[in-house]
């Protein structure tokens, strides 16, 4: 029986083996290679029709089409990672996360942004000074409820 874990590795050897991108398996099966990512690393679950796309394009078991389709745990690392790139990113959440909330809660109210409700793009974009890598998140505002 495949295991979450199983299904990623088989992804990523695929991938690698094919020589495809996530931008290239993510026009294949009809999603953002932002979403692809994260459901091919066990983050989200795929419908039905994303699953057998995947499978097919991937050349993966069809027991992976079920995997893929299972509710997530979404479980990751609580301690500051060591990897340049996503240590980075806690360093930003780290500085700007209270300006973020700050400025969400005077645009809207007590709130906050879904990442459930949520979409990100990115991309690059060319700068004399070197290129600049443009992250952009958009997620459902959530209103607090009293009750």
């Amino acid at each position: 029986m495949m295991t979450k874990e199983d299904v990623t590795a088989e992804i990523l050897t695929a991938k690698k083996q094919a020589g495809l991108t996530w931008e290239g398996i993510a026009e294949k099966i009809g999603m953002s290679p932002v979403w692809t990512h994260s459901a091919a690393m066990g983050m989200n679950a795929m419908p039905a029709d994303k699953a057998e796309l995947m499978v097919k394009t991937m050349g993966l078991p069809q027991e992976a089409a079920a995997v893929l389709e299972e509710c997530p745990t979404k479980v990751w690392e609580q301690t500051v990672p060591t990897d340049p790139c996503i240590y980075r990113l806690y360093e930003i959440v780290g500085v700007y996360g209270p300006t973020i909330k700050a400025l969400i809660h005077e645009k809207f109210g007590d709130g906050i942004m879904s990442a459930i409700d949520f979409d990100m793009q990115i991309t690059r974009v060319e700068n004399p000074k070197g290129d600049r890598v443009k992250i952009e998140m958009s997620g459902k505002y959530l209103g607090y409820n009293s009750w």
